[in-house]
Order: structure tokens, then C-alpha cells, then sequence
């Protein structure tokens, strides 16, 4: 008679072996996806292919102790993790490759991003937040190389905070007290990469539950590792991390990349590790192979010797997977080429749906496209003309949406002189075409939901009848201290943003009242300060990340472009990260120190919102503001201000600085005087030296570059002045060229202006150090009135008459 122990265990090794072939029929099916999916490009139904051949097995194992709650921060090579968690079908793999714009079909990015780049809805239709605690999350990834591994960082370190911060709910739906990992994916060659180090020693650092894993194929593209690492091993040179009895640090473990047994092992003990102890994790995955080489834009075949690749044929971990079951007796080799053959057929006809899904819409609209067109051949005198247009459209079996478009555009044109229904009906169904295209491709830019920054109202300063008058730099800390009370998710961390409550005393006191966990200082380390907002803001936290001065956030200045600007339009509307960037800058004397860097920033951050308060009061203003948009935004506040004398509010933490929305500082109407940040205390000085010699301006204060002026009133203002000048700290083409168009192209405000639009900005160098150097490289008083007094000069030379 059996026993119950004996009973069970023919049971438990059944359930093995059939967890067994589970993952080696996603290993196969990952497999043929990639060998598939290269045939695609190489035919020219796919622009670009980058696939995961090669690193199939550790995925595998990595997605074996990967648990609802955890995120994924990773690699364009993760593909077969994803279909491992059961968020990547092969209709889905092949609906990115083709770049299909349906999101239900293509959910990863609705066809924004290349294949290989991977995500998960964090977001319901209104834009609220799912319950991400019970769910696999990604991430969505980005293609520069390292650039995903600062957001690993906060998305391990929001970890930290929900376990330690007690006065957020503990049902809040992001975290189950802290016990969620933050996995990591990165190739050997791509740890050369600064964001690399900075995010690795900064892990060590904050000691947060993250997993590194490191696929080691020993190529860099076509670069072997001996020109990319020391020693050609990255954790032997990591080695210096690892923690003791005396000192924290990392788990640093290595394996071989087609060892099955040992890397289920490895990842379960990485994942325990991580999660129970809040201790990073490096994962070295070794002998690794890139089948179809690095992508479809070349052959690994160039810079691969033939050991080389009849090693990789060899060690291929798809090939030592099946060696391996065949030679524990999990399966025969009559299974194995019977799954092989099904699987196969599955990725077939997967692709076949996938190509018909994204094909069929295009032939709908290319039908409806013919039969409009063919209604104004029939009306038109150039029907000879337009008739091979419509066979040439016609003729295409398998369509692009630009190929229509350009077929629709050349039967308009020849239409041009001609006006009848037909041609108004194309021109109609053209238009709408080109609202949904614009749709499918360029929305999502900034938020659709009720929490849009330009959705919320602004609310008024509210002072007592003697308002105190004191250092600016107490409205902002008294504002803060409102702000931490009201809301227990945020938190604020920078270099010298703890201890000395900021350079400029604007936190004063609030580390010691509220902790150093919201409260934190953070080493010189720009793009993992960054990172850790990003990362910590997609997991359900308000971070406020500091930098010190406006100069410095160019070291982080790729990761907004990159990765913080376009989350939510990567991911078509379903992820946010609602993260406010805080800096101070402006006026500062001296090349480095100067602040003045805007037309480079607004041009590569659209995406955040980019915050120009004159003074502390409104700087606070825009913090109440975004903390219940969400959205990001970069706010710069005037490092000139925190000393001057300011009102103090009785509504501190409520009072609103609405985002997109123009201020005028004092009316006039001869000429309209643009501005923002602290030139405007120059430009409202020189309005009253103006009005000396009976000039009136009008001052406005832009308050916000990104969005800019939402309303359209400084259009209004220029329909009483006609005249417009822009003044700026920035370089000739920075910020007021970016003015300029938004007022006289997008505003139309050319056709109010009775002389030419101008722009007085400080000189092409950065500004020399001193009083002296800041007077002779940036718009000073006098330079303001003089261009303003030439201006009126030139349009009324008997009133403003020109001695000199």
C-alpha cells in the first residue's frame, strides 16, 4: 500500500516535467518568432527587426520568480519574458514588428516604438491607476543604450518607501508593503554606458530591492568585450561590491546562460534576496549566443570568426535546453520534434493574423479612398490624368497609408481649379483621414484625463490685511511643509536637499520633521536623481527630484528627452510618471552657473511641462498645481529670488499658479514687453524708465514655456500695442525665437503688428563671471530701454527723436 508521501511524489515530478516543456515550448515559440520575424524585414513587410535569439533561457528562468506587484526596467532583447509572464502573444510580437496602430491589437506601444520594446498598461481608460499590485508590470522601454537603468533604480527604491512610510494606506494598490522587486535587463557591452555605473553604485547606495541581470553574449553589436570591459568580465571587475558582515553592497551572482537547472536556482535566490532583505542583486549571465546577430541591419557573420560561430551553434541555449530534457527523460525526441512542429505551424499563422489585422483596415481605407477619387475623375476635366493615379493606387496589393495619402494629395492637386461635390467630399474624408492619422501617431503627447496640469483651476493667493512681508525663501519651505503634511506620497531628495533643507534653505527643517526618507539628500548623481523620480512617480509616489542648478541638468538632460518626455506618448496614453523636477537657475554669473540654457530644453522635453515662476510665491503656486495634475513637469525657480521680500499667503499649499496661462504685470500700449523668470524685474525697471520719455509697455509674464499661452492673450495685448518685443537670458534662437513663432505663426499676431516683431536675448557665449560680465553678456536695463526707444523710433521718428 502506498503512502501518502510516496503517492505524491510521482505527482510533483509530473508537475516538473510539465513545467519543463511548458518553457521549452515558449522557448521554441520565442525562437521562431525572431527567425520569422527577420524573413519579415528582409521582404520588406517590416522596417526593423531586433529580436531575443539567444537569450531565451534565463528569461525564462527570470519570469519563473517574477510576481505580481514587480516591475520590469529592460532591454530590447526580453521578448521571451514577456511571453513567459503571458503579456506577449505572437499576434502581438508580430503586430509591433509591423507597426500596427490599434492598440488592442499592438498593446505595447500601438505602434510608436520598434519592436522589442515592451510594456504593460498601468493605466485605465479615464487615465486613473489599476491596481498594479496585482498585476506583472513593464516598464516601457526606450532604445538608448543604458538609459532604463536610472528608472530601475526608483522603481526598486518606491520598494523602499511603501514598506518604511507608514502613513500611506497599506491597501493603496501600487505595493504589498514593500515586497516588489524592480528587475533590470542589460547587455554586457551596454554596462560600459555611464548610466550603467551611476545606477549600480547609487543601488548600493540606497540598498533597494533590485535584480541586474546581465545577458553576456561578449559582442557589443560588432565590438568584442575586450575593447568594452576590464578584464572582459563585468563582475569580476563588480567584485569590490559585494556586501560583507562590515559593509552593505550587492549579490553578485554568475551563470551560465544555457544551464537550466542553475539558472532557476539562480533566480529564485536573487529574487529572495531582493525581496526579502531589500538588497540589490546582480545577475552575470554568461555564454550567451546572438543567433541572428545584433539586428536585422547587419550579419553577425562579418566579425565572427567560424570557431566563434560554430561554438554559438553549439552552446546555443535553445540546443542545450533540449539536450538537457532529452537526457533527463522529460520528454523523447518524437516530443520534442512534434512541439517543434506544432509550434511552428502556431507562429505561421500568428503571423499571417497579425499581417491580416494590420492590412485590412489600410485596404478598407484605401476602398473608400478609390471610390472617392473615382467620383472626381468622373467630374473632372483632368480625368486622364487622374485615372492612372487611381490604377496605380489600385494596383497595390498590400498598402501603406502613405502611399494613399500621396495618391489622395495629387488627385486634389490636379482638382485645384475645379469645384464640384465630388472634390469636396475627397477633400473632406482627407481632412478627417489626417486628424485620425495624427491620432494614431502623434497623440498622447500629454495627458487625456481629468488630471491634465491644464485642467486644473488656478487658485488665488490669499493674504491677511497686513501681510508679512519675508524672505521669499520661507514662502516656498512654509509651502513644502503644507504640501508633506497634505500628502503622505510625496517626497523630495537631491544633492544637499536633506540635512541643510537645500543651498537656498527652501526646505529648512523639513527633513527633521518629516524624515529622511521623504526628506533625502542624494549624491552628485544627476541622472539617477532623475531616475529614481521617474521610476518612483510610475509606481503610484509624488517625487519631487531636485537638481541643483538649471547648468546641471544636462547630465540628465537625455533621460528627459528620452525617457520622461515621452512616456506617456510611448505607451499611447497607458503609463504616466508624474514627476516634478525641481531646479533653480537664472541671472547666476559665470559660464557655469549661468541658467540660461531654455531653447535647448524646451526643444527636446516636449512631453513635460517646463515652469518658469518670477518669484517664490508663484514657483509654490506651480508645485500645489502639479501635485494634483498628472503629468510631468521641470520647475525653475529664480535663484535670485530666495532673499528678496515677498508677501506671505494665509492659503499656503492650496493656492494654484495655473499651468499655460500668461500674466500681465503691468498694462500699457505703445508696445508689448515678453518675458519671464527674473529678467522680468529688469523689464518691469525698464518700463518705468520708459515711461520717462512716453513710452507705455505693456509687461507680460509668460509663466509657462511648455504649454505657452494657452488662452492666446498675449495676441490680445498686441491687438492694443502693435508692437512686440521679447527679451531673454538665453542665446540668440534659445527661448524667444520659440516665443516669436508661438506668438506672430501659431497666435497669427503678424497681421496685428505695425513694425517688425524683435528679440533682445543675451550674447551667442555663455555670460563671463562677475557683476561686470553678467552686465555685458545679458539684456540689462538700459539695454532694454534702448531697444524699445529704437523701435519707436523707427515707426514714429517725430515723437521719439534719436540724438545719438
Amino acid at each position: 500500500m502506498q503512502t501518502k508521501e510516496t503517492a505524491e511524489q510521482p505527482l510533483l515530478q509530473e508537475d516538473f516535467k510539465n513545467e519543463v516543456l511548458k518553457d521549452y515550448k515558449i522557448a521554441v515559440t520565442s525562437r521562431e518568432c525572431s527567425l520569422l520575424g527577420r524573413r519579415e524585414v528582409l521582404t520588406g513587410k517590416a522596417k526593423f527587426g531586433i529580436f531575443g535569439d539567444g537569450k531565451e533561457l534565463p528569461q525564462l528562468a527570470w519570469a519563473r520568480s517574477f510576481k505580481n506587484g514587480d516591475f520590469r526596467s529592460g532591454y530590447y532583447r526580453d521578448q521571451t519574458f514577456m511571453m513567459a509572464i503571458g503579456e506577449l502573444t505572437i499576434e502581438q510580437f508580430f503586430a509591433g514588428l509591423y507597426a500596427n496602430t490599434d492598440i488592442a491589437q499592438e498593446p505595447m506601444s500601438a505602434g510608436r516604438q520598434m519592436g522589442g520594446h515592451f510594456s504593460t498598461h498601468s493605466l485605465n481608460e479615464d487615465g486613473s491607476w489599476k491596481r498594479l499590485v496585482d498585476q506583472k508590470n513593464s516598464s516601457a522601454d526606450i532604445s538608448p543604450t543604458a538609459a532604463q537603468m536610472p528608472r530601475l533604480l526608483g522603481l526598486a527604491q518606491a520598494s523602499k518607501v511603501y514598506r518604511h512610510n507608514d502613513l500611506i494606506p497599506e491597501d493603496n494598490g501600487f505595493s504589498n508593503d514593500g515586497n516588489e522587486v524592480a528587475w533590470g535587463t542589460i547587455g554586457n557591452a551596454s554596462t560600459s554606458e555611464g548610466h550603467f555605473w551611476e545606477t549600480f553604485n547609487a543601488a548600493g547606495v540606497l540598498q533597494v530591492p533590485m535584480v541586474i541581470s546581465v545577458w553576456d553574449d561578449e559582442y557589443g553589436i560588432s565590438v568584442h568585450a575586450r575593447h568594452q570591459t576590464t578584464k572582459e568580465n563585468i563582475s569580476k571587475i563588480q567584485s569590490g561590491f559585494q556586501r560583507d558582515e562590515d559593509h552593505d553592497g550587492y549579490e553578485l551572482m554568475e551563470v551560465q546562460g544555457w544551464n537550466y537547472p542553475e539558472l532557476v536556482e539562480t533566480y529564485e535566490k536573487a529574487g529572495a534576496v531582493a525581496r526579502e532583505e531589500h538588497v540589490p542583486v546582480m545577475i552575470h549571465v554568461q555564454e550567451l549566443t546572438q543567433p541572428q546577430g545584433h539586428s536585422t541591419s547587419g550579419s553577425h557573420e562579418r566579425y565572427k570568426n567560424e570557431d566563434r560561430l560554430q561554438w554559438e551553434r553549439e552552446h546555443d541555449c535553445n540546443v542545450k535546453f533540449r539536450e538537457w530534457i532529452l537526457q533527463n527523460d522529460f520528454a523523447t525526441e518524437e516530443d520534442l520534434t512534434s512541439i517543434e512542429k506544432d509550434i511552428k505551424k502556431q507562429v505561421r499563422e500568428g503571423k499571417k493574423a497579425a499581417w491580416e489585422a494590420y492590412l485590412n483596415p489600410i485596404k478598407q481605407e484605401k476602398d473608400q479612398a478609390i471610390d472617392l477619387m473615382n467620383a472626381v475623375a468622373s467630374a473632372s476635366a483632368n480625368k486622364n490624368f487622374i485615372t492612372p493615379i487611381i490604377e496605380e493606387l489600385k494596383a497595390q496589393r498590400e498598402p501603406v497609408r502613405k502611399e494613399l495619402m500621396e495618391s489622395v494629395r495629387k488627385v486634389l492637386r490636379l482638382s485645384l481649379k475645379e469645384s464640384n461635390p465630388a472634390i469636396a467630399a475627397l477633400k473632406e474624408w482627407s481632412d478627417d483621414y489626417i486628424k485620425t492619422q495624427h491620432h494614431n501617431y502623434g497623440d498622447f503627447l500629454h495627458s487625456h484625463s481629468k488630471w491634465a496640469a491644464t485642467n486644473i483651476d488656478a487658485v488665488a493667493a490669499e493674504y491677511d490685511e497686513e501681510a508679512e512681508e519675508v524672505d521669499a525663501r520661507v514662502i516656498m519651505r512654509d509651502n513644502f511643509d503644507a504640501l508633506f503634511a497634505k500628502f503622505p506620497e510625496v517626497l523630495v531628495f537631491g544633492e544637499d536637499a536633506g540635512a541643510i533643507g537645500d543651498v537656498n534653505q527652501g526646505l529648512e527643517g523639513m527633513q527633521e520633521k518629516y524624515g529622511a526618507l521623504r526628506v533625502a539628500d542624494a549624491g552628485i548623481r544627476e541622472a539617477t536623481i532623475l531616475g529614481q523620480g521617474i521610476g518612483m512617480a510610475m509606481r503610484g509616489l509624488r517625487p519631487i527630484a531636485e537638481i541643483q542648478y538649471l547648468d546641471y541638468l544636462l547630465y540628465c538632460l537625455q533621460l528627459m528627452s528620452d525617457d520622461l518626455a515621452t512616456v506617456q506618448y510611448r505607451t499611447a496614453g497607458k503609463q504616466k510618471a508624474p514627476l516634478i523636477i525641481r531646479t533653480r537657475g537664472h541671472r547666476l554669473e559665470g559660464i557655469w552657473h549661468s541658467g540660461s540654457p531654455m531653447g535647448g530644453i524646451i526643444n527636446l522635453v516636449r512631453g513635460i511641462h517646463v515652469l518658469v515662476p518670477r518669484n517664490m510665491t508663484q514657483a509654490a503656486g506651480f508645485y500645489n498645481t502639479m501635485l494634483e495634475a498628472d503629468e510631468p513637469a521641470l520647475i525653475v525657480e529664480c535663484l535670485n529670488g530666495y532673499r528678496l521680500k515677498e508677501q506671505k499667503p494665509t492659503n499656503l499649499g492650496e493656492f494654484k499658479t495655473p499651468v499655460g496661462k500668461i500674466e500681465v504685470l503691468r498694462e500699457g500700449t505703445d508696445i508689448t514687453l515678453v518675458s519671464y523668470g527674473s529678467t522680468l524685474r529688469l523689464v518691469m525697471e525698464a518700463a518705468e524708465v520708459l515711461e520717462t520719455v512716453n513710452i507705455d509697455a505693456e509687461v507680460i509674464d509668460v509663466q509657462s514655456l511648455l504649454p505657452f499661452d494657452i488662452s492666446q492673450d498675449i495676441r490680445k495685448s498686441l491687438e492694443k500695442t502693435s508692437r512686440l518685443l521679447i527679451i531673454d537670458e538665453d542665446v540668440p534662437g534659445g527661448a524667444s525665437a520659440f516665443i516669436l513663432d508661438q506668438v506672430v505663426n501659431k497666435q497669427n499676431a503678424w497681421k496685428l503688428l505695425d513694425s517688425k516683431p524683435d528679440c533682445l536675448t543675451a550674447k551667442d557665449h555663455r555670460p563671463a563671471y562677475g557683476t561686470d560680465g553678467d552686465y555685458f553678456s545679458k539684456p540689462s536695463v538700459d539695454d532694454i530701454f534702448d531697444k524699445v526707444y529704437q523701435m519707436m523710433h523707427e515707426s514714429q521718428p517725430a515723437r521719439y527723436v534719436k540724438n545719438y
